[in-house]
């Protein structure tokens, strides 16, 4: 990683870094795209998409970060599984069998929608 960082910087260059490990995500960008099941869910600013998530998938992967704290360590984190692998079957929100804020909308497909930050989200229930 720090190999990469060096790179990043000496030849002013961007890397695409695919990953599910959103600490080593924010040591190397400023931006940030979050996919789901092939599908940009939220992209925008890094450090603005992990303090305020606006899409439910971005908030359960923040969810899923290990924490130091002693007093989380028995805390359940989960998310719903009943959902076809098959990525061709989907209609409407790849998310919305795992998303405890579904709403009859989500059936639809949401497109990806600007926000006033400059971050686009693909999500008809954006979070606060």
């Amino acid at each position: 990683l720090e190999l990469m960082k060096e790179l990043q910087q000496k030849n002013d260059i961007s890397i695409i870094y695919i990953t599910h490990d959103l600490a080593t995500a924010r040591y190397f960008g400023k931006r940030i795209a979050i996919l789901y099941l092939g599908k940009i869910v939220e992209m925008g600013e890094i450090n603005d998409i992990l303090l305020h998530p606006k899409h439910p998938y971005t908030q359960a992967l923040i969810d899923a970060i290990s924490e130091p704290d002693p007093d989380n360590l028995h805390k359940e984190k989960t998310i719903r599984i009943n959902e076809p692998l098959d990525i061709d079957v989907y209609q409407g929100c790849r998310f919305l069998a795992r998303c405890p804020y579904a709403i009859e909308k989500c059936k639809e497909e949401p497109p990806l929608e600007k926000s006033d930050d400059g971050r686009v989200v693909a999500c008809f229930v954006k979070l606060d």
